[in-house]
Parts: C-alpha cells; sequence; structure tokens
C-alpha cells in the first residue's frame, strides 16, 4: 500500500522523527562504510535507507510550513490585514 510509511510517521511526534532521522543517518553512515570496505552484501539498503530519511524529512517540512501558515493567517483571521496593526 503506498503512502503506508509517510501515514506512520505523521503520527510520530516531532522529537519522535528527529530521533528517528539521526537513527537512520547513522545506519546510512555505517551502510556505506561497509559499501566501501567491500562487506555490504545488499546494496539496495542504501537507496532504502536514503529513502526513509527523504521521508522523515518530508513530515517534518510539511509540518512547518503548516505551523507558519497557522501563524500567517492568525492576524487575518482577528480582521486585519497580515503586516499591519489594528488601530485602537
Amino acid at each position: 500500500m503506498p503512502g503506508k510509511a509517510a501515514a506512520e510517521l505523521r503520527e510520530l511526534t516531532d522529537d519522535q522523527l528527529v530521533e528517528r532521522a539521526e537513527s537512520a543517518k547513522v545506519e546510512l553512515f555505517n551502510l556505506r562504510f561497509q559499501l566501501a570496505t567491500g562487506q555490504l552484501d545488499n546494496s539496495s539498503a542504501i537507496k532504502k535507507v536514503r529513502h526513509e530519511i527523504a521521508r522523515i524529512a518530508t513530515v517534518i517540512r510539511q509540518r512547518d510550513i503548516e505551523v507558519r501558515r497557522a501563524a500567517a493567517l492568525a492576524p487575518i483571521e482577528q480582521g486585519a490585514e497580515p503586516g499591519t496593526e489594528s488601530e485602537q
């Protein structure tokens, strides 16, 4: 089922996502080291880990965009135009 991995990542907290990203980066380093020393049996594992890192980064970025968009829309919802102060 496509998108299953991304859906699972969206359920995690920000701290869990960062932790998982760091873990995947360490795993990628180890896989590259094994490749360089000729000990890596399955070279497709590198691609899988790179894609996992990209999925995590995408979810983190989507959350960042949502937060920025909500902050930008907050003044509009309160009746003021963005970038202007209301006169009282």
